[in-house]
């Protein structure tokens, strides 16, 4: 197994955890060198916060633990692709890499209804990797939004 796909099995549990508080399931883990410095879970209901998103809960975690904003040097494993409100905050954040797993189609923004890592005049470059155990990280949501349905 690649170090993306250990880290998007790391971010599947938090998925797992979200699924498991009646959260839409996604997961995120932030990662410095070979380490995992945060980890963060789809809370935006059960914090009452829409802005509660797995990415920015890592995000918020990750600050705190380097005591900075500016997340240097780090890379962020995402079980779903980042919608704009997270593309934007790991840009601020100086996020150098991130690696999601299921691509988004209604409101992904690493690519699939637009890409606003590459949006012109960013201050920083994020180097982004999409479809890392993109089978499971889907399998998850679909079946979620399954079992709702029913």
């Amino acid at each position: 197994m690649s170090a993306d796909t250990d880290y998007m099995a790391l971010a599947l549990e938090q998925a797992r955890c979200a699924r498991d508080a009646g959260e839409v399931p996604v997961g995120a883990v932030l990662v410095q060198g070979e380490r995992v410095i945060a980890r963060g879970a789809n809370r935006p209901i059960s914090g009452c916060d829409p802005t509660a998103h797995a990415e920015l809960e890592a995000l918020r975690a990750g600050a705190r633990a380097l005591g900075s904003y500016r997340l240097l040097d780090t890379v962020l494993y995402v079980t779903l692709e980042p919608c704009l409100m997270c593309a934007a905050a790991i840009v601020h954040a100086r996020v150098r890499r991130v690696v999601f797993g299921a691509w988004d189609p209604r409101a992904g923004a690493a690519g699939s209804m637009l890409d606003a890592f590459a949006l012109p005049g960013l201050n920083h470059r994020v180097d982004v990797f999409g479809g890392v155990l993109q089978d499971e990280c889907a399998a998850l949501l679909t079946g979620f939004f399954e079992a709702r349905r029913q």
